[in-house]
């Protein structure tokens, strides 16, 4: 597989991994998100354990106000940090 074809498949596994903890594969509760932060994104949140944080980061994903965070509204969030880390990565190249 290309790079791009496995970076795919790691994000759809990696989704996967932590949505099937409380039976439900298709979303991601809370904690999952949680658990998937604190794993997957150890930097993302500056502590790893800020509730609010998580909270935020929760509400701002819940696109459709379910309570669950389901694999679109996962991929858009990956899809957003990517773009985020690109442009920093760009600005701090230019220096």
């Amino acid at each position: 597989m290309s790079q791009l074809e496995t970076a795919m498949g790691m994000t759809i596994a990696v989704f996967d991994q932590y949505a099937r903890a409380d039976g439900n594969r298709q979303t991601l509760s809370k904690a999952e998100l949680k658990a998937l932060l604190e794993k997957e994104l150890p930097n993302f949140l500056a502590s790893g354990k800020d509730r609010n944080a998580i909270d935020k980061v929760f509400k701002n994903l819940d696109e459709n106000g379910d309570s669950q965070v389901d694999f679109k509204e996962f991929v858009i969030f990956v899809a957003a940090l990517t773009c985020c880390c690109h442009k920093y990565f760009e600005q701090n190249a230019a220096k």
